[in-house]
């Protein structure tokens, strides 16, 4: 945009301010229409402040900067440094200045992120839909209202005020969050208390990290560190450095440090002589057997609690076996092995890192007391509190103070200059620890000690604690020996050394976890269109369950795997994909994938193995800003977008909006076409190019399906074969066959296969429940179709008088989702007007917002301003009514067609009928019901 000035006080505005307002929140957790990135969004008004882009605030573009410097390294849309810089000085609005404050405050606590958009409401003037990508979400919203606060309190005085920001954060025990005047850096310290919280640790992180680099999806499964990796059967799970191969019994071993060594001492791993005890005096007398310096620790312990090292004297023993029995009335009394700390890290019995642990010390200079050593050390970035940064904090408690004491020292003595002073006795991380890495320099025998102890123990992933005097000769040379194993062993040791190179460790999990050659994924295959979706996600099961796979697919009626319903209910959005993808039964997943969720929440998956758009056509238009069916074929075209790269688009050719995106579409494009090559150079160029094609061609005894690909020609069989057609009448699963034959293609299934799956699929209630039902038990045809808008309306009447006899009458129950357009609505009744004799509106069991009876009002004008005569119109308001009066009308010969929403509750009503007496007389008369509420 282009400058605007800037504003002088005369300039502002005399008019009471409207003050911004969040309006509403949402997460889009997978790719959506305006990025294949996550991202939260909020939607922001303005009010008064759209008048007010940044150019015109004088001093707020410097002011911000002061405070957030970061934003000057943003590119926007100059996509080079100091381009957002450039956008606020020429004038830009503050949804904008808000997103990328957002995303600044979240790089400030380590929540690295970049991307963001913010785009005005279609409509609706200073409304705009504020996005950015984000680590975590409860993080991401905190970022927002920060940023909202920190605008706000830049404005001048009679502009500033935001309100609804408990929409995207509320928590009343953070002061900091909602104290006047506003406070940068006490929300920074909010937002950092919270992202510690909320993100993963280190060691969960690195994985999940060398995941993401190799492509493998990963899911968090709860606000911890338990992490799934992949999708269905080939997924695998990690709490921490705990994997879902880590056998338990391995873990149990681990965790009693005397079976521990007695089962290395039995494989030949050097280990200390020890015993277990359960009294001090015990205690004694063991440590004097030793006739050396002791270890004395808990039996079940970690991360070095209560241990007691180089214990010689009975007044030392007494401490220590009083720090050890803390944690246990078992303690092991064992001799000390001179040496080096060194943690072994072995992954899939490799020895993966290796590192020299640093008990926690400071180094004198002649100036300084201990204290504030200690302090000058702990001021560095990578040290945290707990296991939250790659260090941790040192801390001067009583075990300190204690090891001061032994040295001669106090917090407040100053050492001299190059003094160490050590301020614990062992050399974990947990307690301030450094680490030096000596992978390169560990000596091949004292390798495959650290191997043999994590075999030994059965663990797939293991710390071996080596006590090792010079780790590049072997210890059975030099003495010292293995003292524990950790079944659990943190990596941080290992990420970001002290000194040293740091080690993928994160990678060779992910290496056992997935081998070479391995696969973590399962074969996705989405779906969408207006009309088709469920039939054809539902043929497209059938065929690749015959080609043995376990599927797990979603549609309208719920969540399936193999044959069995886990999941009743509407199941096209993410939630649903993601349960479906988290089965671990499932080798290959169909997902039925509607517009709602993609425009809620976006997609419940990264990518598509095979993504197919089968048409676009007027329904649910006006809703969420889907105005026109170019609005929907952008939200439609979502599901190719996302295939992969050695996926396939599955595009219908004989729709042009549909056809229009194989501009977007990713992956080899696939065509197909009702239409036959006659007249149709798009997929005659298309099979000239070599490239897939599934066309319905007339054959000598009716159409058949044929498959062109690589030049060659293949008859796959006639679509009177497919009983789902009803012996071909039924154009439009004729279309659905096309696609799912393309979609099958897709995953390189043999025609032979999909022969026998497709001729072996039906439209009964059974495989397919809603769609084209058909039963003949009471003298005349009954449909149960979801027929819910004008085009499948259309279709629908195109089949009927295929299939009506001389004499017979269409009768009709119609209904349509209250949150249409009024015109939709009509629209409905109008078709509806086009297609039965009889028709029988009724209302859907949610008006979605609309008064009762007003869909039947507006689907009666429709049918009457389309010529239809009054006297065959009926209104019912309740479903069940409503079949009820549809099946008392029919005689002897009709075709009654029922659109449910209750599909199975309707189906069994369908079923149970029982024409009586006087239906074969009953006149439409006798069928008005509630005929008033409409």
């Amino acid at each position: 945009m282009t400058g605007h000035g800037d504003i002088a006080a005369g300039d502002r505005p005399s008019s009471p301010n409207v003050p911004m307002r969040v309006l509403e929140r949402g997460v889009y957790r997978g790719p959506h229409i305006y990025s294949l990135r996550p991202m939260v969004r909020f939607v922001l008004d303005l009010g008064t402040l759209e008048a007010w882009p940044t150019d015109r605030l004088p001093g707020f573009t410097d002011a911000l900067l002061t405070l957030v410097p970061t934003l000057e390294g943003h590119g926007c849309s100059y996509q080079q440094p100091g381009g957002f810089v450039r956008r606020m000085r020429e004038g830009t609005w503050l949804g904008h200045v808000t997103e990328h404050v957002a995303l600044a405050l979240q790089s400030l606590v380590g929540e690295d992120t970049t991307r963001g958009k913010t785009r005005s409401v279609r409509g609706r003037a200073g409304v705009y839909t504020v996005m950015y990508m984000y680590r975590d979400e409860d993080a991401a919203f905190l970022a927002g209202l920060l940023a909202l606060r920190l605008v706000d309190s830049l404005l001048p005085p009679e502009l500033r005020g935001v309100q609804g920001l408990n929409v995207l954060y509320a928590d009343p025990g953070e002061p900091a969050l909602t104290a006047e005047p506003f406070d940068l850096q006490a929300g920074l310290a909010a937002l950092d208390r919270l992202a510690r919280r909320t993100s993963l640790g280190p060691t969960t992180g690195a994985i999940v990290a060398a995941a993401r680099r190799r492509g493998i999806p990963v899911t968090r499964l709860d606000d911890h560190s338990f992490v799934q990796f992949g999708y269905g059967r080939n997924a695998r799970r990690v709490r921490a450095s705990v994997t879902g191969l880590t056998p338990h019994v391995a873990v149990t071993a681990a965790g009693d440090k005397d079976l521990t060594k007695r089962l290395l001492a039995d494989v030949g791993v050097p280990v200390p002589r020890g015993v277990v005890v359960q009294d001090e005096e015990a205690a004694i007398r063991e440590v004097a057997r030793l006739r050396g310096p002791a270890v004395i620790k808990p039996l079940h312990g970690n991360h070095g609690r209560g241990v007691g090292l180089n214990v010689r004297t009975p007044g030392d023993v007494r401490s220590a076996f009083v720090q050890a029995a803390q944690y246990g009335r078992q303690v092991v009394v064992e001799e000390f092995l001179p040496g080096k700390d060194h943690r072994v890290l072995v992954v899939g019995g490799r020895v993966v890192a290796v590192a020299e642990r640093v008990p926690a010390q400071v180094t004198g200079d002649g100036l300084r007391t201990v204290r504030t050593l200690v302090e000058e050390v702990n001021a560095d970035p990578r040290r945290g509190g707990g296991h939250s940064r790659v260090l941790t904090r040192i801390r001067l408690d009583a075990h300190a103070l204690s090891v001061l004491e032994r040295a001669g020292l106090g917090v407040d003595s100053v050492p001299g200059a190059g003094q160490r002073v050590a301020l614990r006795q062992g050399a974990h991380l947990s307690t301030g620890a450094t680490a030096i890495d000596r992978t390169d320099e560990i000596h091949p025998e004292n390798a495959s000690i650290a191997r043999t102890a994590a075999l030994a123990l059965g663990l797939d992933v293991a710390g071996i604690d080596l006590i090792a005097p010079d780790i590049t000769r072997s210890v059975r040379e030099t003495g010292g020996g293995v003292i524990e194993v950790d079944a659990a062993p943190g990596f941080r040791i290992h990420l970001q050394p002290s000194k040293g190179q740091p080690r993928d460790v994160g990678g060779a999990v992910m290496d056992l976890l997935y081998p070479p050659g391995s696969r973590s994924r399962v074969p996705i295959l989405a779906v969408t269109g207006t009309n088709g979706k469920s039939t054809t996600a539902r043929m497209v099961a059938h065929v690749l369950t015959h080609a043995g796979h376990t599927v797990g697919f979603t549609n309208t009626s719920g969540v399936y795997v193999g044959n069995e319903r886990i999941h009743v209910g509407d199941a096209t959005g993410p939630k649903s994909a993601r349960m479906v993808l988290s089965h671990p039964a499932v080798t290959a997943a169909v997902l039925e994938t509607a517009r709602g969720g993609l425009l809620r929440e976006g997609l419940g998956f990264d990518s598509a193995d095979v993504g197919a758009v089968l048409n676009v056509r007027e329904d649910h238009l006006g809703l969420r800003g889907v105005d026109t069916l170019r609005d929907l074929a952008r939200v439609k075209s979502l599901v190719v977008r996302v295939v992969s790269r050695r996926g396939l688009s599955v595009l219908n050719a004989d729709d042009p909006l549909t056809a229009g995106m194989r501009r977007v579409a990713r992956g080899r494009l696939a065509l197909f076409s009702a239409r036959g090559l006659e007249g149709n150079p798009p997929v005659q160029e298309h099979i000239a190019a070599g490239e897939l094609a599934v066309v319905c061609e007339p054959g000598e005894n009716g159409d058949i399906i044929v498959v062109y690909e690589g030049g060659g020609r293949s008859v796959l069989m006639p679509t009177a074969d497919i009983p789902a057609t009803l012996g071909g009448l039924a154009h439009f699963n004729v279309e659905n066959a096309l696609a799912a034959t393309a979609m099958c293609l897709g995953q390189r299934v043999p025609l032979e296969t999909i022969r026998e799956g497709l001729g072996t699929f039906t439209s009964s209630f059974e495989q397919s429940p809603g769609r084209l039902n058909v039963h003949d038990a009471h003298g005349f045809r009954v449909i149960l179709d979801y027929a819910h808008n004008p085009d499948a309306l259309a279709a629908q009447r195109e089949l009927l008088r295929r299939m009506r006899r001389p004499g017979s009458r269409l009768i009709g129950m119609v209904s349509v989702p209250g949150d249409r357009r009024d015109q939709d609505i009509r629209h409905v009744g109008a078709s509806a007007a086009a297609t039965f004799d009889e028709i029988v509106f009724r209302e859907g069991p949610d008006g979605r917002g609309r008064p009762r009876g007003d869909a039947m009002r507006l689907m009666a004008e429709g049918a009457v301003a389309a010529g239809f005569s009054p006297e065959h119109l009926h209104f019912v308001l309740e479903e069940r009514d409503a079949v009820d009066a549809t099946l008392r009308l029919a005689r002897p010969g009709d075709i009654a067609v029922i659109m449910p929403t209750a599909v199975e509750a309707v189906w069994q009503q369908i079923v149970r009928y029982r024409p009586d007496a006087t239906a074969a007389d009953t006149t439409g008369e006798d069928a008005r019901v509630d005929e008033d509420t409409a």
